[in-house]
């Protein structure tokens, strides 16, 4: 008899598996939880908008750390080291950031 306790059937729409693009990351803390805003920002637009936010707890903040960090390793070495260019803005500190507008 197998044990199917701990399998999760998880379901994707369609139109969540499209995806939607984002080139940054934001991310803020509390004491209980992790807020990820994701932001596209285009060339030559002075304003940027949130297209996604997701909120962990610390636990599941961590574990997404450590998937990263290993998805990450199995990807360099397959594809070699990715390069974040020299000189390039600061990914971590956005100009005109304000967590309360949408």
């Amino acid at each position: 008899m197998e044990n199917n306790e701990n399998q999760i059937n998880i379901e994707l729409s369609d139109e969540i598996a499209e995806g939607i693009y984002s080139n940054l990351a934001i991310i803020s803390h509390s004491s209980s939880e992790f807020v990820v805003d994701f932001v596209r920002i285009m060339p030559g637009t002075p304003k940027a908008h949130v297209k996604s936010r997701i909120v962990l707890t610390p636990e599941h903040a961590k574990r997404l750390l450590m998937a990263l960090q290993e998805n990450v390793a199995k990807y360099e070495s397959i594809f070699g080291k990715i390069k974040i260019p020299e000189g390039a803005p600061n990914p971590l500190m956005p100009l005109n950031f304000n967590g309360g507008e949408a």
